[in-house]
């Protein structure tokens, strides 16, 4: 018989390495966070997974779209995946069959056993085992742009375009935190003089960073958000800007030297970087004149936000923007560790409202984000109920939940149905999280 034993095949999603940029978007979205990683790979896990596909259309690469035919029972297991440079052949009918036979009996019998759903069919509903819901901020998320949003161009260059990288001079490298040994933020400006890059505010790129990792591998691309406007850093050429921390410790605490952030951290003017991209097609500005953004950020999550902050800024200038307003909650530890402090700081405030939260000012109690969010709840209720309202929210993903949360009590409040309030914010491209 030349047919595998297809009651115990199974599709097992997979993401391809190869041109996986490491943007953390499947795993921040996931439902059911099947989706991990280490310092190389981003991998999901066969037992958690149930194919809702809510993390195919807003990655940006298309790694995430990828499958493999196995035997229920010998799917790839995470430290596999976690050590693949590229994704496996497919296996064979003939391969298949003889792994069904060597599982039969081992495995769930055969009428018990069933394929993943197919593309865009409902999964099972998996009951939480503690009996309680919790709440997953990431189903609000908007996988679509806002209707008015102009058309972006993604993947020009990458390991699947023709050119698979661009070369972009550095012209710009300058500090924009306060001196200090725990944290070093740069605004560098790359210049791409006649090759194509054309960007929007809320895309990224990629940068390669030279040299081979521990293993002797080439470094993956390390992902970074534009944080200049659609014209250009410098108005009229072909350049972008980027928001890059050095990163000297990990998400643990644990002291670690990045391997990207500081290679760029250290690049002199005249220098040239290999770029791919540009990527992201969804967490992209209104354009209509009459919409309102608030933008919630922390560190170089601020990236994004300067962009269409400094979009708005120059339309407003030439006088080609109407009465859509503005609103930033951004946060940080400390004042010395927000990039853009002071230029923030000289901002008309009838053009942006500004509130800032450190979380570590001396003799200040710790205030967050969401805090600052919650004393604004009178403004931000009516900038709920408006539908020419987008939220943006960018930054550590510890940050996600808390402040979709305030949101939540927002409406609440307000005597708004948060459920029918977050259904329509990603209905119409309107709330758009982009933590990490």
């Amino acid at each position: 018989m030349n047919a595998p034993a297809e009651a115990l095949i199974i599709k097992q999603h997979l993401i391809d390495p190869e041109i996986c940029i490491r943007c953390n978007t499947c795993e921040s979205i996931c439902p059911v966070g099947a989706i991990t990683h280490d310092s190389r790979n981003y991998v999901v896990d066969v037992d958690k997974c149930n194919w809702c596909n809510d993390c195919i259309s807003p990655c940006p690469t298309g790694s995430i779209d990828n499958y493999r035919r196995v035997v229920r029972g010998r799917a790839y297991t995470l430290d596999e995946q976690l050590g693949w440079d590229e994704l496996p052949p497919e296996l064979s009918n003939a391969e298949l069959n003889d792994m069904s036979a060597d599982v039969a009996g081992v495995d769930a019998p055969a009428e018990q056993a069933e394929d993943a759903p197919a593309a865009g069919q409902e999964p099972d509903a998996r009951p939480d085992p503690t009996g309680q819901e919790a709440f997953n901020s990431a189903q609000y998320g908007a996988t679509i742009p806002p209707w008015s949003a102009a058309h972006a161009y993604t993947n020009l260059y990458g390991p699947r375009a023709a050119q698979t990288t661009v070369t972009a001079t550095v012209t710009g490298n300058v500090r924009v935190t306060a001196v200090g040994k725990d944290y070093d933020t740069h605004h560098i400006v790359l210049d791409f003089g006649q090759m194509p890059f054309p960007v929007l505010e809320g895309q990224s790129i990629g940068i390669i960073a030279p040299g081979t990792d521990d293993k002797g591998r080439p470094h993956h691309a390390r992902q970074y958000s534009i944080a200049s406007p659609r014209n250009g850093e410098r108005p009229g050429y072909n350049n972008l800007s980027l928001t890059i921390k050095r990163v000297l410790e990990d998400h643990d605490g644990k002291p670690v030297r990045g391997v990207a952030s500081n290679y760029m951290c250290d690049l002199q003017v005249g220098d040239k970087v290999e770029v791919i991209g540009p990527f992201g097609a969804s967490f992209l500005m209104p354009n209509h004149p009459k919409s309102h953004i608030v933008m919630i950020c922390t560190g170089t999550g601020s990236a994004p936000m300067r962009a269409m902050t400094e979009w708005r800024r120059r339309l407003r200038k030439t006088g080609k923007f109407e009465s859509g307003k503005l609103m930033l909650f951004f946060g940080a530890r400390t004042q010395e560790e927000l990039p853009y402090f002071g230029p923030l700081q000289n901002l008309p405030k009838d053009f942006i409202d500004i509130n800032f939260a450190f979380s570590r000012t001396p003799g200040q109690p710790k205030r967050y984000v969401q805090d600052a969010m919650r004393e604004r709840a009178a403004d931000l209720a009516l900038l709920l109920k408006d539908p020419n309202t987008c939220f943006y929210v960018c930054g550590l993903k510890s940050m996600e939940e808390g402040v979709v949360l305030a949101l939540r009590d927002v409406a609440t409040d307000a005597g708004m149905n948060w459920e029918e309030v977050g259904a329509a914010l990603k209905r119409e491209g309107r709330l758009h999280l982009e933590t990490y």
